[in-house]
């Protein structure tokens, strides 16, 4: 229960994804006896769920990734596990940039999802966060550090999802406008690693006893998930159907706090 996912070893397969590769996996499974499969991952994962259903292996899903982009879940194991890993480097960030004055601007996760740097950046005090859900406004984020400035705030600290387009030419548009000392860190894969949090815990151990439960039952092509605290089902084709957006009140309320 301490450790990663990674502990199962498990990477994406293009093998699988061919005629060849996904009979040879049906044919395993038929081989060890395998009569329930819990499938553990994002889309794609559930999407190869799905199709093993459709091939008479009995499925369920858990939700695990950390960008926390699947629908029909509140969370996602890891998710929480990231967040927390990229708070704990703002944290660490903070005082070189107060000590050196500088804008710093720190790249998380996030594609298509702008997750984790919308909860890592309100939890982590940061001044502005730019994610791909809404357009970014680099004059808006300038001027909020230049007023920052003359009320004697010595740092900046701006979170960017990778998705907007990079720290690295974000950075650049900033210091254009600014002409403030920048700094940039990319954070990558030590988000994805880590001793898992309390809460990714209990999360995890939920979705497994949700999961093999419903296996017991008969049931298949479900996947796993939690909403308002509660354990709940749904076939994956409902699930992968749906879009999961960013909540727009928690992302004004970051512009809040950051004032």
């Amino acid at each position: 229960i301490h450790r990663g996912g990674t502990i199962l070893l498990t990477a994406r397969s293009q093998e699988f994804m061919t005629a060849e590769g996904f009979n040879q996996a049906i044919k395993m499974l038929e081989h060890k006896g395998v009569e329930g499969l819990v499938v553990i991952g994002g889309n794609g994962s559930f999407k190869g769920a799905s199709k093993l259903h459709e091939n008479g292996i009995k499925v369920v899903g858990v939700p695990a990734t950390i960008d926390n982009d699947i629908p029909c879940t509140d969370y996602t194991i890891g998710f929480d596990t990231a967040v927390n890993t990229v708070v704990d480097a703002i944290n660490k960030l903070r005082d070189t940039a107060t000590s050196h004055e500088r804008v710093f601007l720190v790249e998380v996760m996030g594609r298509d999802s702008g997750q984790i740097a919308l909860k890592a950046g309100i939890a982590g005090g940061a001044e502005s966060i730019l994610i791909p859900e809404f357009e970014s406004d680099y004059d808006e984020v300038s001027d909020k550090i230049l007023r920052g400035r003359e009320r004697g705030k010595l740092h900046s600290i701006i979170l960017v999802a990778e998705g907007v387009g990079g720290a690295m030419n974000v950075s650049k548009e900033i210091k254009l406008r600014t002409g403030l000392d920048t700094r940039v860190t990319i954070l990558g894969h030590i988000q994805r690693g880590g001793t898992p949090t309390a809460f990714d815990r209990m999360l995890a151990s939920r979705f497994g006893s949700k999961a093999v439960e419903l296996l017991l039952e008969g049931q298949s092509n479900q996947m796993i998930g939690m909403e308002n605290n509660h354990i709940v089902a749904h076939e994956i084709e409902y699930a992968l159907a749906q879009n999961k957006v960013i909540d727009e009140e928690v992302y004004k309320l970051a512009n809040i706090l950051s004032i």
